[in-house]
């Protein structure tokens, strides 16, 4: 993915990489209670293994990094607020420490998810 050559010699990040680092900027931010599998391959390969990244998917394609992020939010909080912070957490924590820009964040919202049932 992100290359970079030195004197030393090259320095390469995996996607599963930059997926740790969005999985976490994702669960610090405002209204989000946890992240969904994508799909139920996922979601099953998810109970078996206890990967840091699940619900997060990072494509590159040579030129252009985007991130796909699937979450549950908190019942009560602005969907789109919630939305937003998270793609604009996502965006700052990955290209903070890439270095790189990244095109597109995408957040899907899979649930919602009552906490506090008064």
């Amino acid at each position: 993915m992100g290359e970079e050559t030195t004197t030393l010699g090259t320095i390469t990040i995996s996607p599963s990489a930059l997926a740790t680092i969005a999985y976490h900027a994702t669960l610090t931010s405002y209204g989000v209670v946890g992240l969904a599998p994508k799909n139920l391959a996922e979601g099953l390969a998810m109970t078996i293994t206890h990967e840091p990244a699940r619900g997060v998917s990072v494509n590159y394609d040579g030129e252009e990094i985007n991130i796909d992020v699937h979450i549950i939010i908190e019942y009560g909080t602005r969907i789109t607020s919630v939305a937003d912070s998270v793609a604009n957490a996502v965006r700052y924590q990955v290209e903070k420490a890439l270095g790189m820009p990244i095109h597109n964040v995408n957040v899907h919202i899979q649930g919602l998810r009552i906490s506090n049932p008064d």
